[in-house]
């Protein structure tokens, strides 16, 4: 099973970048979580591994350079793709250099493009997890998360969703 997580402050991106990777890519067990909010994908990704995250640069809450450095600081297995439609090169400078991207995309995607991005960037996650010794315990470990988060759902409904606000905070 693969998981990526997918963040862009516009929903009609996330839609078509999630239909370009399901239809083009045809992975088995593909799950892809979209988040609209950094804040909230930064929760989900201390919740559970993915193998790829593509995010957007230009968002309000948070750039995608800082997502992504974030991001590598708490999940340094998951491959990070930068998605943009800037064309300057300091966004995409900082983007390698600071976030350590595996790939740099500008907006619009060609789709071949993009899928023989994923396609890469599943093999580096492959081997980055070979070489920690990690591959076998990324699958248990993630085996044993959702089946604890299907029994905890079942048990108490909607208790793993967190309602956030504008500004980062939990509404009850």
């Amino acid at each position: 099973m693969r998981r990526f997580l997918l963040l862009d402050d516009e929903v009609k991106v996330l839609n078509a970048l999630r239909r370009s990777l399901r239809v083009h890519l045809q992975i088995e067990g593909l799950l892809i979580e979209t988040f609209e909010h950094p804040r909230a994908a930064l929760q989900r990704i201390c919740e559970c591994d993915f193998d790829l995250a593509i995010s957007d640069y230009r968002m309000p809450q948070m750039d995608g350079v800082t997502f992504l450095q974030a991001l590598k600081e708490v999940a340094p297995h998951t491959v990070r793709i930068m998605l943009s439609a800037s064309t300057e090169f300091q966004t995409a400078m900082s983007a390698i250099n600071e976030a350590q991207v595996f790939r740099f995309i500008p907006k619009p995607w060609s789709v071949n493009d993009l899928g023989h991005c994923v396609h890469d960037a599943l093999a580096l996650r492959d081997r980055l997890l070979a070489d920690a010794g990690l591959a076998n315990h990324a699958s248990q470990v993630l085996g044993a998360q959702e089946l604890e988060a299907q029994r905890l759902e079942e048990e108490e409904p909607g208790i793993l969703k967190v309602n956030w606000g504008p500004d980062g905070s939990i509404i009850l």
